[in-house]
């Protein structure tokens, strides 16, 4: 096999849903002129379709995060790489548990999640989660909290609009 859990198995897949019995999932349609990097990442809808979080949006836009699919089609990307289709349909989680990537900060059980929302760097990317506020660069995710403390990769899961 090669593969061996010394310490602790992964906390999860960024877009998983993590607790299924307890989520709210809607289809809405990807906009294909504005493409999603990674699957567990904030959504809004503009005009009916699905874009995600770009540069100096506000909170509110913020409708879900965008689910991974299980299972995928063979010609998709290998896991933890996985990069979302750019026309279609895709689903949204509206309320419930899902694994994401922590990009920066150190997430604590209850604790606040953020988005970020203007000056990207490194792993620091528009649209992705975080667990500290950085000025007017992150937007408070209403409604999400961490769940657990996150494994060494940043995978994390958090709860929203529970």
């Amino acid at each position: 096999m090669g593969n061996a859990y010394l310490y602790r198995m992964p906390s999860g897949i960024p877009g998983d849903v993590s607790r299924p019995s307890q989520a709210t999932i809607e289809p809405g349609i990807f906009d294909s002129s504005f493409p999603f990097a990674s699957y567990g990442i904030p959504v809004k809808k503009v005009s009916g379709k699905i874009r995600p979080v770009a540069s100096g949006d506000a909170a509110s836009v913020i409708i879900g995060l965008l689910v991974r699919p299980f299972p995928t089609k063979s010609s998709q990307d290998p896991l933890g790489t996985s990069t979302p289709p750019t026309t279609g349909v895709g689903d949204v989680m509206r309320r419930g548990y899902m694994t994401v990537q922590c990009n920066a900060g150190t997430p604590a059980d209850g604790g606040t999640v953020y988005v970020r929302v203007a000056a990207a760097s490194g792993a620091k990317v528009i649209g992705g989660i975080e667990a500290a506020s950085d000025s007017t660069n992150t937007v408070v995710l209403a409604g999400a909290a961490f769940r657990n403390a996150g494994d060494a990769s940043g995978n994390v899961e958090i709860e929203f609009n529970l």
